[in-house]
């Protein structure tokens, strides 16, 4: 079983703090469409940072199935850890099988389970595959995200519709140029191939 993080939310000092803050920017809470907002701002973050525990199920690899087990296009939803605003894109998650495989509907509780803290995109992509690599001893991982992050596109530059990419490989998917071709193409990431 995967828990939760341990820390207490204390919703009542999440919302003061919210009111606190917005009216330090000069927004007042008083009229009757924003009076609820610091509730809702201290709901919404305590959702966003808040996993759902999950069980880990794996089962023998009673085929001996050595091929790429991939699941393309994750929706990941996650906050940048440096101005606390969204970041939101897809993640193709896979590996190659060891002694046991995993469920698939796993692939996206794990990555839901370390994007829902405030995060950055290369450490998010680098803990789902080695998270990978410790549970299941697997031949290889291989984790690409692709996310547009609101940080850099409502504000600052805003580079609109840009497009932040990391990947993370290890073992033969690392190792083994076909293999790593075969994980790129399959994720549709053909020009982090050639890397």
């Amino acid at each position: 079983m995967i828990h939760q993080p341990d820390a207490d939310v204390d919703l009542a000092a999440a919302e003061r703090a919210a009111g606190d803050f917005l009216r330090a920017l000069g927004i007042s809470t008083e009229s009757e469409s924003l009076r609820e907002t610091p509730a809702r701002m201290a709901q919404a973050y305590a959702e966003l940072f808040t996993p759902h525990p999950f069980d880990l199920t794996t089962f023998p690899n009673e085929e001996g199935y050595d091929e790429l087990v991939l699941a393309r296009d994750i929706p990941i939803r996650s906050v940048c850890e440096h101005h606390l605003l969204p970041f939101v894109g897809v993640a193709h998650v896979g590996y190659l099988p060891g002694e046991r495989i995993l469920g698939l509907s796993k692939l996206a509780r794990v990555l839901e389970h370390f994007a829902r803290r405030p995060q950055v995109q290369e450490r998010l992509t680098k803990q789902v595959a080695d998270w990978l690599t410790v549970q299941l001893r697997p031949k290889g991982v291989g984790v690409v995200i692709a996310a547009e992050h609101t940080c850099m596109t409502l504000r600052g530059v805003r580079a609109t519709g840009s497009t932040t990419v990391t990947s993370t490989l290890s073992g033969a998917l690392r190792e083994d140029p076909r293999s790593r071709q075969e994980f790129f193409a399959l994720t549709g990431v053909h020009s982090a191939a050639g890397r």
